[in-house]
């Protein structure tokens, strides 16, 4: 008895050990959706969501990775650094991510990602553009945008060039992202011998702007250059319109949402509104099909949301590729291969910066939507 016992006992623990190796190979891929899901800014955590959401249907249908369904997880950072570090580490500690898309701010993603690089859990930002966020030279840290530095020069020749102005007023939120990118258009400027009339930061989150728009005013800029997102482009536009400022208005990829004309409370406000940005995703052939699935859904995929599909699709392929989820394998091959993805083939270099990114120039029309020049 005793030995069929033992022999009872040693099946039971060979079916158990078998059971197990079967629950890690069949294990949910868990990743993290991280950004402003609610707040101000929460219309960029929504776009990060839904293209992350959609990418992970498309690849779970396919088999997921390597036999593996892809979880999301969401994140909600509301754009704020210290709320970031607590939904970082959340994500590591509770929740077991093995790789996370976001942030969306830099200032979110800069400090989270010191969170990640020390787990050793991936991050790919499609939003995030302040170089700092790379500079670092972090293994595990990537972003499938570009970079500050690249859209300041974009920005800043294109308002000596073409708007040929000579009296620039730069005002910027304050923030990590957006006094980088007025100081990065700033210093193009200053490259091209143009020298500012105004460089003056605003509070993220007020409304009134009439003090401000005033000495805009009476600065007799030609061009205002706003550093910032919509929820403060919006309100500071409208203010200088119903001022009779009739200086261009040029901003950055941080009022890439419909709910610019809606802070700005019209499209009458925002008609000739400029705005960096790359070239815009859905009129890439790459995408058509997946763009076509989400109108069909009745939701347009509008400014960062096939970023954060491209993400997804990045994360699934150097997986697959180097056959499980050890990140240190994935980021190195993530630095050597190409991948496609709804947005073209994207490479990366070294510091886990896309090594090509082409900002160029969008205006916002009397209908409400912005086109490429």
């Amino acid at each position: 008895m005793k030995t069929n016992n033992f022999k009872i006992k040693a099946l039971g623990l060979a079916l158990t050990a078998a059971m197990g190796l079967s629950t890690q190979v069949y294990a949910d891929i868990k990743i993290g959706v991280a950004g402003p899901h609610t707040g101000a800014n929460a219309t960029y955590g929504d776009q990060l969501w839904r293209g992350a959401s959609q990418a992970a249907e498309d690849i779970n249908a396919k088999g997921g990775i390597n036999g593996e369904k892809i979880v999301l997880v969401k994140g909600d950072d509301a754009c704020e650094p210290k709320q970031a570090i607590a939904v970082a580490n959340r994500l590591v500690d509770s929740d077991k991510v093995s790789a996370v898309i976001g942030h969306f701010c830099s200032s979110s993603s800069i400090p989270a990602t010191e969170i990640y690089e020390e787990a050793g859990v991936i991050s790919i930002t499609p939003g995030s553009t302040n170089p700092k966020l790379t500079d670092r030279g972090y293994s595990t840290v990537f972003r499938i945008c570009g970079r500050d530095d690249q859209q300041g020069i974009v920005a800043g020749n294109y308002i000596v060039d073409v708007l040929k102005a000579t009296k620039v007023a730069i005002i910027h939120d304050k923030d990590t992202y957006g006094q980088g990118v007025a100081q990065a258009t700033r210093d193009q400027l200053h490259a091209r011998g143009v020298q500012e009339v105004i460089f003056e930061g605003l509070t993220r989150g007020e409304k009134d702007f009439n003090s401000l728009v005033s000495k805009i005013g009476a600065s007799g800029a030609d061009v205002v250059y706003f550093g910032g997102l919509h929820s403060e482009a919006g309100p500071l536009v409208r203010q200088m319109r119903e001022q009779g400022l009739k200086a261009k208005f040029v901003s950055d990829d941080g009022i890439v949402t419909d709910e610019l004309v809606t802070t700005a409370g019209g499209a009458q406000y925002t008609d000739g509104v400029l705005m960096s940005f790359v070239v815009d995703p859905r009129g890439l052939p790459q995408g058509q099909e997946v763009v076509k699935h989400f109108r069909d859904k009745g939701y347009e995929p509008e400014g960062y949301t096939l970023f954060s599909y491209a993400a997804l699709q990045t994360l699934a392929a150097a997986y697959k590729a180097t056959g499980g989820t050890d990140n240190e394998k994935a980021g190195a091959w993530i630095k050597s291969h190409p991948v496609d993805t709804v947005m073209g083939s994207k490479e990366w270099d070294e510091k886990g910066d896309l090594k090509t990114s082409p900002y160029v120039m969008y205006r916002w029309d009397a209908a409400g939507k912005y086109k490429q020049i």
